[in-house]
């Protein structure tokens, strides 16, 4: 025997229908900026992909212009230097995220044990400073440390101490280690406000317990801190790797006054991508390089994802 359940009249679904629009309206309203903002900054220019497969010509236009299929790409990766901005995208990026997510949890740890409010929050503003500042500004800061005539570095600290003063935009072999100082300085303030908050968010209650055990602060910062930061730690984490493939372009082309002699140490596809398109103004082979950097940063965001899914299939983002 079947016992069939009464269908809901139509009418009383739509009026549920419009109620809960009715209800939720508000909400809507709060997000419409944000949506329209969404969709203007980054469903709309997703057109633009066609130009990679495109001999662009602007008086044809953007979707009249003759196709050309994959040549923009193989002439991105036809060239002498395309080992070289890959194999410095690939590292610079790789450094520092390892070493701003380590430094970034130990700040955010730090600051969480200072109890003077002020103290607290002037440390945070000052670690938060520099992540506010242009990348124009932050290139002039590190001009006047490192300029060979009147550098900081130069003409306060080698030269006193008996040294020869150095020609840094011209010695590629200091610039891993000033670009990883710099990108740090600038990226840590923001990477500790998003684990300081995870910190803060952590019950008290854990740290009373291991206190009342005997627990040492190290102990509780190892067995109760860092754990529960796991979760912040893999989103971040996957976040990163799907912008591996990209560098931050202020770093690499400012702070190096896109110097020559360092180029073997300091170009990245995206400066390389810019001078090529400031010298050639190839478009094509410009948006050619977005789409392979942003097919990249899919895969790998899903790959991180999936490993962190067969790891642990509560933190994984999806």
């Amino acid at each position: 025997m079947t016992v069939s359940t009464p269908s809901i009249p139509k009418s009383i679904k739509k009026r549920s229908f419009f109620s809960n629009l009715k209800a939720y309206m508000p909400f809507y309203v709060m997000a419409l900026p944000g949506i329209i903002y969404l969709l203007c900054n980054n469903y709309l220019p997703m057109s633009g992909i066609v130009i990679a497969f495109k001999n662009l010509n602007f008086r044809k236009g953007l979707f009249l212009s003759d196709w050309c299929g994959f040549d923009n790409f193989k002439f991105l990766f036809a060239s002498k230097d395309a080992w070289i901005i890959t194999r410095n995208t690939l590292l610079y990026n790789g450094a520092f995220i390892i070493l701003t997510t380590v430094l970034a949890i130990a700040v955010a740890i730090l600051l969480n044990e200072v109890r003077n409010k002020i103290a607290s929050r002037v440390y945070q503003t000052t670690i938060l400073l520099p992540y506010l500042m242009s990348w124009v500004i932050i290139s002039y800061l590190a001009n006047a440390f490192l300029a060979a005539d009147t550098g900081l570095i130069n003409n306060s600290i080698l030269i006193p101490l008996g040294y020869e003063p150095i020609s840094w935009y011209n010695s590629k072999q200091y610039w891993p280690v000033i670009l990883t100082i710099v990108h740090l300085w600038k990226a840590i303030g923001y990477a500790m406000i998003v684990y300081l908050s995870s910190v803060v968010g952590i019950s008290q209650d854990y740290y009373e317990a291991a206190h009342i055990d005997g627990a040492t602060k190290w102990k509780q910062i190892k067995h109760i801190t860092l754990p529960l930061l796991m979760p912040t730690v893999i989103t971040m984490f996957v976040l990163q790797i799907g912008r591996i493939f990209y560098s931050d372009f202020g770093l690499f082309y400012q702070v190096t006054r896109n110097s020559g002699p360092l180029y073997s140490v300091t170009r990245t596809i995206d400066v390389y991508v810019y001078n090529a398109l400031m010298k050639n103004s190839d478009f094509g082979m410009s948006s050619a390089a977005s789409v392979y950097q942003s097919i990249v940063g899919f895969v790998l965001i899903m790959a991180a994802n999936g490993v962190v899914r067969k790891l642990s299939k509560e933190n994984a983002l999806f």
